[in-house]
């Protein structure tokens, strides 16, 4: 017969089962004296998603996080996670989420296995080898099988971020709670780090907050977009590049600012950032109706001391629509 970990104080059998909602929040707001750090937020957060909570810093992401795992409590509104209440209910919420720091530590001197050992005994009791295999297995998913037994001070950033996401998962959570966990990342460290994230779709629901557009795009399932303390959008991220506003670049030779504010002028025109390059400027263009696009702003560029070298349609890009939305809110 073989030996059972028994788990103390999370059980993968006890997920969520009776509603498709892990998190749900309602009109959940923090008011630190004189400064509303969030205000109203109303999320839904499916089961076995992976959702990303995109803003800039000091848009209320980490704030929204502490009220979600009982760190802090809400001035208004409430949070339910499981179906429990987040300041009634903390403990056994918190017994049963994963949740990874924006910048992880670590005991310079323990391996990663000394480090996913130490957590392990928080949660789980049985024979060693049952408990070693979840360790093993950890390892494997977060791609430090062939690390296990380094001392983690040689650790490169992207390393410590996917241990420190395997902590948080070594309990079989039914949530798992990163806090910009590729922020502070090289490109080949993000993309590591997202690949773990995408692995284990299949095992958790994923919360994760970030700042950086292209991370969200590329794994996130739904998508809400906080600023300065208040929700813009939330929304399935398929369905917010799939708007009703199209994109188009224009790079020219001679007068942008002058072209640029012909384009502003247009009503089917919403937006014109201008990109300076060596000898000329790009204009991404961002536009509500394809067909005057396609017919007149190539027209309306051309001037006698203007040279066109290039025009297209962009790929819809979270970014545009971030920045659409956020300055319709501002406007």
């Amino acid at each position: 017969m073989k030996s059972k970990v028994v788990q103390t104080q999370s059980d993968p059998s006890s997920a969520t089962t009776s509603t498709e909602a892990v998190i749900r929040t309602s009109g959940l707001s923090k008011r630190y004296r004189e400064v509303d750090a969030l205000h109203g937020l109303d999320l839904t957060v499916p089961r076995n998603s992976i959702f990303g909570f995109l803003g800039p810093n000091g848009a209320g992401k980490t704030t929204a996080i502490k009220l979600l795992l009982g760190l802090s409590r809400p001035t208004g509104g409430r949070a339910t996670l499981f179906e429990l209440d987040s300041v009634r209910d903390s403990l056994a919420i918190r017994a049963r989420v994963g949740y990874l720091a924006q910048d992880p530590r670590f005991y310079p001197h323990l391996t990663a296995r000394e480090v996913l050992q130490f957590t392990a005994r928080f949660f789980y009791r049985g024979p060693a080898t049952a408990i070693g295999a979840r360790i093993d297995e950890t390892l494997e998913l977060v791609g430090l099988a062939d690390k296990a037994d380094r001392p983690t001070k040689g650790f490169s950033g992207g390393e410590r971020q996917r241990l420190g996401i395997a902590q948080a998962q070594v309990n079989h959570p039914d949530l798992l709670i990163l806090d910009e966990p590729a922020a502070a990342l090289d490109p080949v460290g993000r993309r590591d780090v997202l690949e773990v994230m995408e692995r284990l779709r299949a095992h958790t629901t994923i919360f994760y907050s970030t700042h950086i557009l292209d991370d969200v795009e590329r794994v996130s399932d739904q998508v809400a977009i906080l600023d300065h303390g208040r929700l813009v959008v939330s929304a399935p991220t398929v369905e917010l590049l799939d708007g009703d506003t199209a994109g188009y670049e224009l790079t020219i030779r001679g007068n942008g600012q002058e072209v640029a504010q012909v384009l502003r002028d247009q009503p089917w025109v919403t937006d014109v950032t201008e990109v300076p390059q060596d000898d000329s400027v790009t204009l991404l263009i961002s536009v509500t109706d394809d067909d005057a696009a396609e017919s007149r702003l190539l027209r309306l560029a051309l001037a006698d001391d203007v040279v066109v070298t290039a025009f297209g349609r962009t790929q819809s890009k979270l970014e545009d629509v971030f920045l659409h939305l956020v300055k319709g809110r501002e406007q």
